[in-house]
């Protein structure tokens, strides 16, 4: 059983303490913020320790960090930690570039050890049902994709929207981790991209408590369009946007060579998963075969911890991380000169799930 600390004690927190508590490999002892009130709270609700950020790094017994803290601190605390000798697990994204990304991934290989990134969700049954059906041919060979995130932003429910409205914020950097990791895993590395990037508000009245009435002032792009080019050959249609009041777009579709995927909602870890052949009269609702299907971040973390026992890939390796932020930086680089942007780098697609006793029908 691994001892795990938790960096970063805000409203995501309690699901993977919460879920963690459950871990067979792993156990959270000791969480750690820089707001002392929030860890002891945490501490106490959960009936752990809390430590100051210093002290947790500097602990022997923990094996790993789960780094939530907000995404600017992402690099810098995770840095931290490998150089304290720990193995770390970090809320998405991996860093606000890729350059930062890139630091992170030397740094660990320098030091011995491993880093691991959410979104986890991709570990569910949802997208891993998704997965098993294109590698076992269901549609065809992969030729197209659309990924779309609409909504009006954040302003209208959450307690402290400002970041998301800064550079390093947006719908590309909050809600794109999730969809192109998605994507990763259902049709692999992305070879190229061009994007184009808008934004039309100057500024958001906030309209949730406790900043009700507050004057936002926009300093990153809120509608972002992209075309992805797949390295094995697919081309996938981006939206990611917080400019769009209502909308009836799917979260993602993969069309192939003998048919068409629906994919669910890569924010969650369940269904449906649908799926219509070329002969087909309508979709069929399939049967999804993995587990599990509720909210299980953290799952990730379990992997990584058995990964790092077996010496295997872990399947929210670092390297997928990476890819995703160099991705998301090239759509923006992309839109500002104008032309294609060729992404570097190639991670290696990992494992898929293991089945959970259920298999497809055939």
């Amino acid at each position: 059983m691994k001892s795990l600390g938790i960096i970063g004690c805000g409203n995501i927190s309690d699901i993977y303490l919460k879920n963690l508590h459950h871990a067979e490999n792993c156990q959270v002892v000791m969480v750690a913020d820089q707001i002392d009130e929030r860890a002891r709270a945490k501490a106490e609700q959960y009936g752990i320790q809390s430590k100051s950020v210093e002290d947790l790094l500097a602990d022997q017994d923990v094996f790993a960090v789960i780094n939530l803290t907000i995404p600017e601190a992402h690099h810098s605390v995770a840095a931290k930690a490998l150089l304290a000798g720990k193995h770390v697990y970090g809320e998405k994204p991996l860093a606000l570039s890729s350059r930062s990304a890139r630091e992170l991934i030397e740094l660990s290989q320098k030091m011995g050890l491993r880093i691991a990134s959410a979104p986890d969700t991709v570990l569910g049954a949802g997208i891993q049902t998704a997965r098993k059906l294109i590698d076992d041919g269901w549609i065809g060979r992969p030729v197209a994709a659309t990924a779309f995130m609409t909504g009006h932003g954040h302003e209208g429910w959450h307690p402290d929207p400002t970041f998301y409205y800064q550079a390093g914020g947006g719908p590309l950097f909050d809600m794109g981790p999730y969809y192109l990791s998605a994507l990763f895993q259902l049709l692999g590395p992305v070879a190229r991209v061009t994007g184009i990037a808008s934004q039309a508000f100057a500024e958001r009245i906030v309209l949730s408590q406790p900043r009700r009435g507050e004057h936002i002032v926009v300093n990153t792009p809120t509608h972002v369009a992209g075309s992805l080019e797949f390295a094995a050959g697919a081309v996938a249609s981006l939206v990611m946007s917080f400019d769009v009041w209502h909308a009836n777009l799917p979260r993602i579709e993969v069309y192939g060579s003998e048919g068409s995927l629906s994919v669910p909602d890569p924010n969650t870890f369940g269904g449906p998963v649908r799926i219509r052949r070329f002969d087909a009269a309508e979709w069929t609702e399939m049967a999804m075969p993995f587990s599990p299907s509720d909210n299980a971040r953290g799952l990730g973390v379990i992997d990584l911890v058995d990964a790092i026992a077996q010496g295997t890939m872990a399947r929210t390796d670092g390297t997928i991380g990476l890819h995703v932020v160099e991705i998301m930086e090239a759509l923006l680089e992309s839109s500002r000169q104008g032309k294609h942007q060729d992404i570097l780098s190639r991670p290696t697609r990992p494992p898929a799930m293991e089945l959970s006793g259920r298999d497809l029908p055939r």
